[in-house]
């Protein structure tokens, strides 16, 4: 089977759009179960939980990730280069176990600026059948946009039962949970993270439809949210031409809700002030600007998906005294992935800002940027020896994300292998390889040969 006939529908990639996630599943034979449970099972009651050791441990899991449907749905969702993150995980739910509260997964214990477009992507794997009573995990369709919970009757819960081999491919920030074990089985679903590198130029799915197709049947009318979503996931800039434009009364109305506590509202009014384009912009200026955190971040994202228009908007309050309007200007300028008018120059000079929430959102935003090199490399560089390890670790992705822009980034890179956080050296060595050179394939092919796993060493067979 090829990943070709695999990709998203464009139904499918509605639903992903306006839903967070969508439910498929892999077509491996059921002995491929059978043997991947037991020997599961047998890891999980002998050694304990590999962590982020899962795929070497249990070197079977591979064909799983190549599995044309796997590889078709991230794809769609997160272009053809995507690269597969080293935390990885098996939550192996035996019988009893409690229910877990709703959350986002957290950055390893950091907090950042979430994106709505998709840089990020997980998979929930169930390598067993999985119903009711086993303890399903739940997934709160169209929650991806929040911060916080709405708490109230636009939440709708997902439970994902069915056979083995399926799987939800959701947006990374999707509220989930596990429910309560109230069966006699264990339970395993393996998590697995996704990183897009480059932003989207077409529809990477199965696309066939130009625009956006309203949903009516949603609890919230996110439509300019999730129209928007579709025009960057098609690789298409905003045209301010698709049915939501204001009057003058009706923007400064929406710039009121860019403050809302409940936030649905702020969300939407963001979206609906960018679809008039640079009509809006002196609105989401001003509560980029406000010192009100709540609107500084609805104003960021209004901004970003403006796109080049908002550029000298954002490049402004890049310099404000506001950290939090630093951070969400930092962010929306890396959105914009443009490095011209001295945007990269704007955003290199952040990695030095006394805040670290500004550092973190600046490093992110230089890979996205990309050009110039010269002026990137060396503030990444910078950003691989910054004192918070989620800077480094960062840093260490937009090295992913340049590729062979990063040649020159090559001893700083080979240094960082010796970082004291496991996500600086993993997104370091990874950046090697995307580097490609020959001086940056040995370095790779040296630290990997040292720090190789044998899958079949266990603390019973040492030999």
């Amino acid at each position: 089977m090829s990943v070709a006939s695999h990709l998203l529908t464009d139904e499918q990639m509605r639903q992903f759009i306006s839903r967070g996630y969508v439910i498929l599943r892999t077509a491996l034979p059921k002995e491929f179960y059978e043997l991947l449970n037991a020997k599961l099972g047998e890891v999980m009651e002998k050694e304990g939980n590999p962590g982020n050791n899962l795929l070497p441990r249990l070197s079977e899991i591979n064909d799983i990730l190549q599995d044309p449907v796997v590889r078709g749905g991230l794809t769609s969702v997160v272009g053809e280069n995507y690269a597969v993150h080293p935390h990885r995980h098996c939550h192996f739910t035996y019988p009893g176990r409690k229910v877990q509260h709703w959350h986002k997964d957290s950055y390893w214990g950091h907090q950042k600026v979430r994106n709505h477009h998709n840089w990020w992507a997980m998979i929930f794997y169930y390598p067993q059948a999985v119903d009711e009573e086993m303890g399903p995990s739940g997934l709160l369709s169209g929650s991806q946009y929040y911060t916080k919970r709405a708490g109230d009757e636009t939440e709708i819960p997902v439970y994902m039962e069915g056979p083995e081999g399926t799987f939800a491919l959701i947006h990374y920030d999707l509220w989930h949970r596990g429910m309560a074990n109230n069966s006699q089985k264990t339970r395993a679903m393996m998590k697995f993270q996704f990183v897009r590198m480059d932003a989207p130029t077409r529809p990477a799915w199965n696309n066939r439809c130009d625009g956006w197709l309203d949903v009516e049947d949603a609890p919230f009318d996110h439509n300019a949210v999730w129209a928007q979503q579709w025009r960057w996931h098609r690789g298409q800039a905003a045209d301010g031409s698709n049915g939501f434009n204001q009057s003058e009364s009706g923007i400064a109305a929406l710039g009121e809700q860019l403050a809302s506590k409940y936030e649905p509202t702020g969300v939407d009014a963001a979206y609906r002030l960018a679809a008039n384009a640079e009509a809006a912009i002196p609105t989401l200026a001003a509560s980029l600007t406000s010192g009100n955190a709540t609107a500084a971040r609805n104003a960021g994202y209004g901004l970003s998906a403006i796109g080049l228009a908002a550029q000298a908007a954002l490049l402004d309050a890049a310099h404000h005294e506001s950290e939090e309007t630093r951070m969400h200007a930092v962010f929306a300028l890396g959105e914009l992935g443009d490095g011209g008018s001295g945007t990269a120059e704007v955003v290199a000079a952040a990695v030095s800002d006394p805040s670290v929430q500004v550092r973190r959102a600046a490093v992110e935003a230089l890979g996205l940027l990309k050009e110039p090199a010269d002026v990137i490399l060396p503030a990444l560089i910078d950003g691989l020896n910054d004192e918070d390890g989620q800077a480094r670790f960062t840093s260490a992705l937009s090295f992913q994300r340049l590729g062979g822009r990063a040649a020159g980034a090559v001893p700083a890179l080979k240094a960082a292998l010796s970082d004291e956080n496991r996500y600086v050296r993993a997104n370091s060595v990874d950046a090697l390889r995307r580097v490609g050179t020959p001086e940056a394939l040995e370095i790779a092919f040296d630290y990997l040969s040292v720090h190789r796993w044998c899958p079949l060493t266990t603390p019973d067979n040492l030999f």
